[in-house]
């Protein structure tokens, strides 16, 4: 069809833009030096106008138009769907507000970093308050339908609103807080290890270590690399380079492997994409949910085990051979600490869905309620105090610890949950078909795992909708209980409760 060839010449053209941008937007926060950050922010916002301009011409209305009364095979038509979704929100955003947006979120990032090294949210607040006014005018350009916050919230799962997540917070507040009370009595009784004060992990013997993690669980190295950066992220730039990053801390290696399991987790997602299907929407991941559900799935599910350790075991001795001599139990339990801590990326899985609640609730209240700015550090603060009982003592630690914001992300949070949700009930479906993945962890050989999720998961891409991804791959649609299962189950063995 002549109409579909051209329609996927322009399609591929806007998702070559949008690759640009990534690769703009991993050197900013990895390499860029900072003096850089105005001409970053007009190339940003340069390159953002012109990926809209053509998705906003008038050419590829016509196109949907024209290919929706066609007969489409499957690939075709979900290509069609997701573009049609895409036209119908950009046509409704002049050139000029993307532009805007796109250089607020370039400049945001350089005031965030600079202001979060100096636990100085009034430094950050000129900044945050311009992107939630221009969220705000988005919304307003966007259209309400329920609630202002639902925008935002469809952006990154579609169909997803308050009224979804609201009684699903609640459900697992009413489970995970009871739960995490019966651990913090029974830490009472019976004192947790913890890490030698003294004791320290060289950065390069971290990288070393982290690395063969990743090579285990199947990244490739030739098609991608590992970087440090502020705040840890993935980019699928294009087929054949995926990047990932991390951060140290000499006194804690977990928070530099369990982030670099988490990324590898989204990066092995980005390298099983289907390239067939390069720069098109079929091509991508279908929703943030599913990505988080590949990065939980192997930081908790397989990083947070006793099999994991048994095999990661020899390559910490390697790195580290000034620590003491732990077992993988001892390792394992080290690993599964509940703790009531601050930052929801070392949050364990017990404590790090109420950290997204908090963040939720402060994105609703802004968008819903009209929260002002100003009282966003007291608002983190107090609920963070009624729900964890500690104060938190700076910013850096409570509302400036996020790169999310920065980058205009609001709606992004909850789809840490939906991701904590899918990866227990794929993991769940696949011990059914595999058999017991305890065993397959504890053998060193981890491929099957990924092998499990690549017709499944990654090479699907966006062919069908996050929920129908979901029950396609375990049988069963989208639900909370798995997690719930595997949550209690896990950590009532591990801390001998009832």
């Amino acid at each position: 069809m002549e109409a579909y060839d051209e329609f996927i010449q322009r399609v591929q053209d806007i998702h070559r833009l949008g690759a640009l941008q990534g690769h703009l937007g991993w050197d900013q926060e990895v390499l860029m030096p900072s003096k850089g950050a105005q001409s970053r922010g007009e190339m940003m916002a340069w390159l953002a106008g012109q990926r809209h301009q053509q998705l906003t011409d008038e050419r590829m209305g016509s196109l949907l138009l024209a290919l929706e009364t066609h007969e489409l095979d499957n690939d075709q038509r979900a290509n069609v769907r997701e573009m049609r979704r895409m036209y119908d929100q950009a046509v409704k955003l002049p050139k000029s507000f993307v532009e805007n947006f796109a250089q607020a979120r370039s400049e945001a990032l350089v005031a965030w970093q600079e202001a979060r090294a100096a636990s100085d949210f009034e430094a950050f607040k000129p900044t945050l308050e311009r992107l939630i006014a221009l969220t705000r005018e988005k919304i307003e350009r966007l259209g309400v339908v329920t609630t202002p916050y639902d925008v935002l919230l469809d952006e990154y799962e579609v169909g997803m609103t308050v009224s979804d997540y609201d009684p699903l917070f609640a459900g697992m507040k009413e489970r995970l807080v009871p739960l995490l009370q019966a651990i913090t009595e029974a830490q009472q009784r019976t004192p947790e290890p913890s890490m030698p004060a003294d004791l320290r992990f060289p950065v390069e013997a971290q990288k070393a270590f982290c690395k063969a993690v990743s090579t285990n669980m199947g990244f490739d190295f030739e098609a991608g690399r590992m970087d440090a950066s502020t705040h840890p992220f993935s980019a699928g730039l294009w087929p054949g380079d995926t990047r990932f990053t991390t951060r140290f801390d000499e006194q804690d290696p977990f928070s530099c492997l369990y982030a670099v399991m988490h990324e590898t987790g989204h990066a092995l997602y980005e390298q099983g994409l289907d390239h067939h299907h390069r720069y098109t929407p079929r091509g991508g991941a279908v929703s943030l949910g599913v990505h988080e559900s590949q990065s939980r799935f192997w930081e908790n599910q397989i990083g947070r085990t006793a099999a994991f350790w048994k095999v990661a075991l020899p390559w910490f001795t390697k790195a580290f051979p000034d620590a003491p001599t732990w077992d993988e139990a001892s390792l394992n339990r080290l690993a599964n600490r509940v703790e009531k801590g601050f930052i929801r990326v070392e949050a364990d899985e017990v404590t790090y869905n109420l950290h997204v609640m908090i963040r939720y609730e402060i994105e609703k209240r802004l968008f819903n309620e009209g929260l002002e700015v100003d009282h966003i550090p007291a608002i983190w603060n107090s609920m963070f105090k009624e729900w964890f009982d500690i104060d938190v003592p700076e910013d850096r630690l409570g509302c400036l610890q996020d790169i999310h914001w920065s980058m205009g992300a609001f709606g992004y949070f909850p789809t840490y949950t939906l991701g904590n949700l899918y990866a227990a009930q794929l993991l769940e479906a696949m011990a059914e078909s595999l058999g017991d993945v305890t065993e397959l962890v504890a053998s060193g050989n981890w491929e099957p795992l990924l092998s499990w999720l690549r017709p499944r998961i990654h090479e699907r891409g966006s062919q069908v909708t996050p929920a129908q991804l979901i029950e396609e791959a375990t049988g069963s649609p989208p639900s909370p209980e798995p997690f719930l299962r595997y949550v209690e189950e896990k950590y009532g063995a591990l801390y001998g409760l009832s």
